[in-house]
């Protein structure tokens, strides 16, 4: 934003600066909370598709609409706790020549209107986990080439496929039973099972280091940075504890059955333990606790309720 208003200081007196880019019409609608049945058996939509010139975003929290509107990662939004649990479905429609990259900007317009969104940037020396290789060296292996477009063919019976092109996701199985599969082109096939003891199993068959900081940050307490240096896309494999799904789903806002909304244990947090921790460590990776500095979205003013469509 204050780039653009440098280049617009330069232009001539008198000139109109062009509109911010909006959508043409949208809905905002209050979604209700998760529940983790209905989330493992695929019966909520959640995330966003864009499809011509057609935008759906389904069951997100404000914290998640604000981290895509402005580009950052979950960690540098600060606000109000219930903003990860306030979740909306949002419906819009793009306007006439806009083009798909606009969308964030389109979607800070509608925040601003619906929810009356007022924040400002601010960076701050927080504690931060940095995700370093082991002294032995990384263990990762390379995923096995494949070709970069989106799965082909038709979809087998029970297959959710959402978005077209290179943005193709298919998700088949349920996580409930045998287990689910993720497949998309720049993940290649995302396959998670549940395991004796109520463990995860997540398995990736092409994974940058950069997703898989992303997918860190979720089961531990404070912001994960990449210091790895390495570029490449990678076989990954997580185990994740009742413990670790446990925290996530806290964060997230995804109500638990009775029984399932137990503290989570310390070591959760901890690097010398926790299965989140010993999985990073079996592939010659390591997080380290440093202070660094964070760039933060600080909300200043947000409404819970939208107001009317």
């Amino acid at each position: 934003m204050s780039a653009a208003l440098l280049v617009a200081a330069g232009v001539a007196r008198g000139q109109t600066p062009a509109a911010a880019p909006a959508f043409e019409v949208a809905s905002v609608k209050p979604a209700g909370p998760l529940n983790a049945a209905m989330t493992a058996s695929g019966r909520i939509r959640i995330g966003m598709k864009i499809d011509a010139a057609r935008v759906d975003i389904g069951s997100l929290s404000l914290a998640d609409l604000i981290r895509i509107a402005y580009r950052v990662k979950a960690y540098q939004v600060s606000g109000p706790d219930w903003m990860s649990t306030e979740r909306f479905d949002v419906r819009a429609k793009l306007p006439e020549g806009a083009s798909q990259e606009q969308v964030p900007e389109m979607l800070q317009a509608l925040l601003a209107e619906r929810f009356k969104l007022t924040l400002h940037r601010q960076t701050k020396e927080q504690n931060v986990y940095a995700l370093v290789v082991g002294k032995g060296g990384s263990k990762l292996k390379e995923s096995v080439p494949e070709a970069d477009a989106p799965p082909a063919g038709d979809p087998p019976p029970g297959t959710t496929v959402i978005g077209e092109g290179k943005d193709q996701v298919r998700v088949s199985g349920n996580i409930a039973g045998k287990g689910m599969v993720v497949s998309s082109a720049p993940t290649g096939d995302l396959k998670m099972s549940m395991g004796q003891g109520g463990t995860m199993r997540m398995e990736s068959s092409k994974m940058s280091v950069a997703t898989l900081v992303e997918m860190v940050s979720r089961f531990v307490d404070r912001p994960v940075m990449d210091m790895t240096e390495l570029k490449g896309t990678y076989q990954v494999a997580l185990e994740l504890t009742m413990e670790d799904m446990r925290g996530m789903a806290r964060t997230a806002g995804v109500m638990l059955p009775p029984g399932g909304g137990a503290a989570v244990a310390e070591t959760a947090s901890d690097p010398s333990g926790g299965s989140i921790f010993s999985s990073l460590q079996q592939m010659g990776l390591k997080l380290e606790p440093r202070k660094a500095p964070v760039d933060l979205i600080v909300v200043d003013h947000v409404e819970k309720v939208p107001t009317e469509n």
